[in-house]
C-alpha cells in the first residue's frame, strides 16, 4: 500500500462512485460510497492476487482444497485493509473526503455463507494460510440468502431472508469460463468401449452447470492472495421452449427451478423428505463442481493423473463434503479410465477428514434410497467401497468379530449411507479439533475405526485468527500490546507470552482494565441502539454467544438467571454484584426445542428487566441476528465466557479462544478446548464446574440418572423449574415451555430424561458462578487474572493449527513471491 499514493486512492474513490451510480461523492449514499471504497481496494489487491497464481504455477506447488459447506467470513472491507496495512490510509482518505471508515464498514452486509463454529474456523483457516504464504482454495456454495437473518419478535426467533446479495458483492469476480456440468438422477448404463473396458454412462439425468465466484483472501503485508471459490448453479437451458409450447409449464422451467433451490439457503430444514434431498444436493453439487475443475487444473500443467496425490490435498470439514471421496473415484475411473485399485490408491492420498462430532446423532447419514435415486453413479461407487472395505474386516477379524464390526463399522448398513465412516475409510489422515475431542474419538464413537487404523488418527486444536479478533475486532487492547511487545504477534501470536511481565504491574492492569471499560460502553450503546435496554457498564458482562444446541446449555443459563432473580426477590437487600447476562445464537429453523429456549430467555428478560425493584442489579440482553461483525465487539467487552457445554459433547469450541485472547475468564466444564484453555493459564485463573466427560460417558453408558430425585429434594431447583409451566414467564400459555419443563424430567422416547445434565450440574454451576462474583470484586485479582488470559492464549492461533497440518498432513511448501 505504501507505493499506492492517498491522491490516487481517493481518485480512485471518487472515479468508481461516478462510474456505478453516476454521482459525486457528496450525491451518493452510504452504500454507494462503501462500494467504491471496496472497488478501488479490490483494485489495489488485483495485481496481487494474479502474480500469486502465477506464482503457483510457475513454482509448481501443492494446493490444499479446503471443502466445507459453511465460510463465515465476516465483513470483508475491514479484514482486507487490516492485512493490507492499508486501515490508516483510507481512514486518512476517508477523512479527507468527508466520511467515516467505520460507519463506511458498516454498510457491508456480512457474507451470509455460514452459520456457526464450522464456517468460522474455516474463515480462520483461510486467513492463516494466505498469511504463511501456503497454496489453497477455499470450496464452498454461494449461498443466496444464507441460513437466515435472525428476527426477535415477541421473544420468538422469527427467520427471514438475509439478502447480503442485495447491492451486488464487490470484491467477488465470476469466472464463467470454469464452469462445470453437475449430474442429478437417472440411471446407469453399463457398454463395453473399443478396448473392452466397462463404461457406466449416466442418462436421463437432471443437471445444472455450476459457475464459480472467487474471492480474495489476502495475507497479512506479503502481497499473497488466496481464493474463496463460491459455486452458484444454473440452468443449462434457462427455458425450454418446446416445452411451453407444448403446455407444459412446469417442465419448461423445472432446470431454473433446480438450479435456483440448489444455491438458496444454507442447510435447508431437513425435517421433512424434500429437505433432506435438497441438502444431499447441495453437497453434491460444491464437491462435485471443485473435484471436477480441481482434476482439471492439475492436468492443465501435467500429465499423469497417477501423481495426483503429490500436488493436491483434498481436506474435508466435517462429513458434509464426504461425497468427495466416490466423486474423485468417479472421474478417476469413468474419465481417466483408470482400473479400481489405482483410482483407490490415489483417492486414499488425496483425502483426508476433519471430524467435529463426538455425538453419534450428529455423524451424517443418508437414506439409501434417496441417495441411489439422487447420486446413482456415486452410489455404484459407494457400495463397491464398503463391499471391498467389508472383505478387509473379513481378512482381519474372526466370522464372529465380523458380524459386530460390520455393524458398526460398514459405510451401507440398516438403509443408510453413513457419511462418517466413507470420510475415515476413504482418507489417509482423521483428525480431531482439540486434545479431549480426539481422545474420546479413539476411545469411544471411533474405536472401531482407530484400531484398524491407528496412524491415520490424530489432533490438531483449532485456532483463531489475532488479525479479525484482535487486531481488527479489539483495535484499543491491539495497539496497547503492540506498545508494550512490539506487532510481532499479529504474525505469530506465541509472543504474545511477552505480556506476562506486565502482568502483576499495577500501572499496566489499570490501562487493560479501562481499555475493558471503554470496550464495555462501546457494547453497552450498541445493546441500547439495538435493544433499547440501558445496561450498566459497571456490571459483569456475563455473556454467552454461540450457535443454540441444547448441549451448549443455554438452558443451564437462563434457569440460573432465573435462580438468582428468585433470590434477589427473596432478599432484595442481600450483597449481589450488579450482573449483565448476555446471549446470542441462532436456533436452526426446524429445532423447536431451541427456539423454546430463545422464546424463555426472551420472556425472562422481559419480567426482569421491567422489574424496578431489581434495577441495575440484574439486566438480560438476547442480541438479535449474532453474526461475526457484532461477535468482535462483544468479545472485546465480556469479562466472562460462558463455555458450559455439557462435558463430552463439544468438540473444541473457538468462541472460547476469541474471548480469552481479548482478556475475558473462562466458566465452563471440561470439555473441548477449555482444557487447553486451563492447561495454558492455569485452574485458578478460571472457574470450572460440572460432571467430567468421563463421568458424563459413565452415566450414559448405564442409561443416564434420575433428576426426578433432584427436583424432589431441592426447592430452589424445583421451582425454577416449575416456573417454566406455572406461567410466571408465560402467562397467555402455560403450556409455552412444557417440552422444555418434560425435556429435564421425563424420558421421551429413546430420550434420556436431561439428557445434557442440566439440573445435574445445576449447584456446581451455581457455585462457579459465585466465585466469578466473589472473584471480580477483588479488582486487582481480577485485572491480573484477565491480562493473564491474554497473555497466555498464543497456543490458540489458527496460525499454529495450519502449521501443523501443513507439516503433518497437507506437506505444503511456501511460496515464494
Amino acid at each position: 500500500m505504501q507505493e499506492y499514493s492517498k491522491k490516487e486512492l481517493k481518485d480512485n474513490i471518487e472515479g468508481y462512485v461516478k462510474l456505478l451510480y453516476r454521482k459525486n461523492m457528496e450525491e451518493a449514499t452510504g452504500q454507494q460510497i462503501f462500494q467504491g471504497v471496496a472497488y478501488a481496494v479490490k483494485n489495489i489487491i488485483i495485481e496481487d492476487w494474479m502474480k500469486t497464481h502465477k506464482a503457483y504455477e510457475a513454482q509448481d506447488l501443492k494446493t490444499v482444497y479446503y471443502m466445507s459447506m459453511e465460510f463465515l467470513m465476516g465483513r470483508a472491507l475491514g479484514n482486507i485493509l487490516i492485512n493490507l496495512k492499508a486501515d490508516k490510509v483510507v481512514e486518512e482518505v476517508l477523512e479527507e473526503l468527508g466520511f467515516n471508515l467505520n460507519i463506511i464498514e458498516e454498510q457491508e452486509p456480512d457474507a451470509a455463507l455460514g452459520n456457526g463454529g464450522l464456517g468460522r474456523l474455516a474463515a480462520c483457516f483461510l486467513d492463516s494460510l494466505s498469511t504463511l504464504l501456503y497454496p489453497a482454495y477455499g470450496c464452498g456454495i454461494r449461498y443466496k440468502y444464507g441460513m437466515f437473518e435472525q428476527k426477535i419478535e415477541d421473544g420468538f426467533q422469527v427467520e427471514v431472508p438475509d439478502n447480503w446479495l442485495k447491492y451486488g458483492n464487490p470484491f467477488e469476480i465470476k469466472r464463467a469460463e470454469y464452469a462445470v456440468e453437475v449430474k442429478f438422477g437417472g440411471y446407469v448404463r453399463l457398454i463395453r468401449d473399443d478396448f473392452g473396458r466397462d463404461k457406466f454412462i449416466q442418462e436421463n439425468y437432471q443437471s445444472v452447470l455450476a459457475i464459480p465466484y472467487d474471492l480474495p483472501v489476502t495475507g497479512y503485508g506479503n502481497h499473497v492472495v488466496n481464493t474463496l471459490r463460491i459455486w452458484d448453479a444454473q440452468a443449462i437451458n434457462n427455458f425450454n421452449l418446446d416445452s411451453f409450447d407444448r403446455g407444459d409449464y412446469q417442465k419448461a422451467v423445472e432446470q431454473e427451478n433446480l438450479a435456483r433451490t440448489i444455491c438458496e439457503v444454507l442447510y435447508p430444514n431437513d425435517n421433512h423428505y424434500a429437505g433432506k434431498e435438497l441438502r444431499l444436493k447441495q453437497q453434491y453439487f460444491f464437491v462435485s463442481a471443485s473435484v471436477q475443475r480441481a482434476v482439471s487444473k492439475y492436468m492443465e500443467t501435467h500429465e499423469d493423473i497417477k501423481k495426483l496425490p503429490v500436488k493436491i490435498c483434498f481436506q474435508l470439514n466435517d462429513t458434509h463434503p464426504t461425497v468427495t471421496v466416490p466423486e474423485l473415484m468417479r472421474i478417476l475411473l469413468d474419465e481417466y479410465n483408470l482400473g479400481w485399485e489405482e483410482a483407490w490408491d490415489i483417492t486414499n492420498h488425496t483425502c483426508a477428514y476433519t471430524n467435529h462430532t463426538i455425538m453419534s446423532e450428529a455423524l451424517e447419514k443418508w437414506p439409501i434410497d434417496l441417495f441411489k435415486r439422487l447420486l446413482p453413479r456415486i452410489y455404484q461407487i459407494v457400495e463397491e467401497i464398503n463391499r471391498r472395505f467389508e472383505v478387509l474386516l473379513r481378512q482381519t477379524y474372526s466370522l464372529e468379530d465380523f458380524h459386530k464390526k460390520a455393524e458398526k463399522m460398514s459405510i451401507l448398513y440398516n438403509g443408510q449411507v453413513r457419511m462418517a465412516h466413507l470420510a475415515i475409510v476413504g482418507s489417509f489422515s482423521v483428525n480431531g479439533v482439540a486434545k479431549l475431542h480426539t481422545e474420546i474419538l479413539k476411545a469411544k464413537e471411533l474405536k472401531d475405526f482407530y484400531e484398524l487404523y491407528p496412524t491415520r488418527f490424530h489432533n490438531k486444536t483449532n485456532g483463531i485468527t489475532q488479525r479479525r479478533f484482535l487486531k481488527h475486532g479489539n483495535p484499543l487492547l491491539a495497539k496497547w500490546i503492540t506498545d508494550k511487545i512490539g506487532d510481532g504477534w499479529i504474525t505469530d501470536l506465541s509472543q504474545i507470552y511477552k505480556l506476562n511481565k506486565y502482568v502483576k504491574n499495577e500501572q499496566c492492569q489499570k490501562e487493560f482494565m479501562q481499555i475493558k471499560h471503554e470496550n464495555k460502553l462501546r457494547l453497552a450503546e450498541y445493546i441500547k441502539s439495538h435493544n433499547g435496554i440501558i445496561i450498566n457498564p459497571d456490571s459483569i458482562y456475563d455473556v454467552q454467544v454461540k450457535r443454540l444446541h441444547e448441549y451448549k446449555r443455554q438452558l443451564l443459563n437462563i434457569l440460573h438467571v432465573m435462580h438468582l432473580y428468585n433470590q434477589l426477590k427473596k432478599n432484595p437487600d442481600r450483597a449481589f454484584y450488579p450482573r449483565t447476562f448476555i446471549f446470542g445464537a441462532k436456533a436452526s429453523a426446524g429445532y423447536v426445542r431451541a427456539k423454546a429456549i430463545i422464546k424463555l430467555i426472551n420472556s425472562v428478560a422481559e419480567v426482569v428487566n421491567k422489574d424496578a425493584e431489581i434495577g441495575d442489579k440484574l439486566k438480560i440482553v438476547f442480541i438479535e441476528n449474532y453474526r461475526v461483525s457484532n461477535a468482535e465487539f462483544i468479545f472485546s467487552a465480556a469479562d466472562v465466557s460462558e463455555q458450559i457445554s455439557t462435558a463430552s459433547k463439544e468438540a473444541s469450541g473457538t468462541g472460547n479462544m476469541k474471548f480469552m485472547l481479548n482478556g475475558a475468564l473462562t466458566l465452563g466444564t471440561m470439555d473441548g478446548a477449555n482444557v487447553e484453555i486451563v492447561e495454558e493459564v492455569g485452574a485458578e485463573n478460571a472457574f470450572i464446574f460440572g460432571l467430567t466427560s468421563e463421568q458424563v460417558i459413565e452415566y450414559e453408558q448405564n442409561g443416564g440418572y434420575n433428576p426426578l430425585d433432584i427436583y424432589n429434594t431441592d426447592e430452589d431447583i424445583k421451582l425454577v423449574v416449575d416456573q417454566l409451566i406455572n406461567g410466571k414467564y408465560s402467562r397467555e400459555d402455560k403450556e409455552l415451555f412444557l417440552p422444555l419443563y418434560q425435556s429435564l424430567l421425563y424420558s421421551q422416547g429413546m430420550e434420556r430424561a436431561d439428557q445434557y445434565f442440566i439440573l445435574k450440574d445445576f449447584r456446581a454451576y451455581e457455585e462457579a458462578q459465585k466465585k466469578v462474583e466473589s472473584a471480580y470484586v477483588d479488582k486487582s485479582w481480577w485485572a491480573e487474572a484477565v491480562l493473564l488470559n491474554t497473555a497466555n492464549s498464543g497456543k490458540f492461533s489458527s496460525d499454529r493449527t495450519i502449521q501443523e497440518y501443513v507439516q503433518e498432513v497437507w506437506h505444503l511448501e511456501k511460496v515464494h513471491m
